[in-house]
């Protein structure tokens, strides 16, 4: 029997260079637990990307996301990732954290390294391995075709 990779659609939210995002909740069962990770997630049943896209993101920081653009996807055997960017244009203090440990603007460099300082955690965690690709293919794509981020 053959298995059908799971479609999910995630967010690169940018603003000066800088990345939203989330701290994933340290917890069993989830994907990459206590580390930071793009907002989005699972789409509903015949649900297209883009609308699960914007439904994700309200639910998970009550943001309105206007004009998203399809990035890429990212597909494996588990799971096909639909990734979407668009600016971030309000301020971080105006989100409500409704899923997750932690929200921050991550600067490039420290996608570049690998981790962030969590002021929640009050330290260091470490980026989801395929979250740190997709930021670092995407400052790829926006040097390349002169997208200012």
């Amino acid at each position: 029997m053959k298995l059908i990779p799971i479609p999910v659609a995630m967010a690169v939210l940018y603003h000066n260079q800088h990345f939203l995002m989330q701290l994933r909740d340290d917890k069993e069962g989830i994907l990459y637990p206590g580390q930071w990770g793009l907002f989005g997630g699972h789409l509903e049943l015949e649900e297209a990307p883009e609308a699960g896209l914007i439904r994700e993101v309200k639910e998970e920081i009550n943001y309105l996301v206007t004009e998203p653009t399809l990035f890429r996807c990212y597909n494996d055997t588990k799971v096909t990732r639909h990734i979407f960017f668009a600016p971030l244009t309000v301020s971080v203090d105006s989100l409500e954290l409704n899923e997750g440990w932690d929200l921050d603007l991550v600067p490039l460099n420290s996608i570049q390294l690998g981790r962030h300082y969590s002021h929640q955690a009050k330290e260091e965690r470490y980026l989801g391995a395929i979250h740190r690709r997709i930021l670092l293919d995407f400052a790829v794509f926006a040097h390349n075709n002169l997208l200012s981020f």
